[in-house]
């Protein structure tokens, strides 16, 4: 006699309740925006740079220097290490229009924004 037959119930149950979930949410990663940044000579490369609102965005950072950089943002509630000669990707949540100021927490002459429109 075996009790195994109630855990795999369970098991099924949770399984057909998370694609429920996932079927239902919207598919956000189509909609996300995409941003190119360039780190090098402790500056970012724009300094600014737009988005739509409403919309998830994806900066791509490529750290140019010979030192790691951090990537920070309390309006964005983001921060990412990003090491020498290589590139982080960051992701952010959907924004209402405004502006967005983030820095490098290595070196915080290094500023820059989102513009979100």
């Amino acid at each position: 006699m075996s009790h195994a037959k109630p855990i795999p119930i369970r098991l099924s149950l949770a399984g057909a309740c998370a694609l429920a979930l996932l079927s239902a949410a919207p598919t956000r990663a189509e909609q996300a925006v995409e941003v190119q940044l360039t780190y090098a000579n402790g500056a970012f490369q724009p300094s600014e740079v737009r988005a739509p609102a409403d919309r998830p965005v994806v900066f791509r950072l490529k750290n140019l220097d010979g030192k790691a950089m951090e990537f920070e943002s309390k309006s964005l509630r983001v921060e990412k290490v990003v090491a020498a000669k290589s590139e982080g990707i960051i992701n952010v949540r959907a924004l209402k229009p405004g502006r967005y100021e983030f820095y490098d927490d290595f070196n915080e002459k290094a500023r820059g924004a989102l513009n979100v429109q």
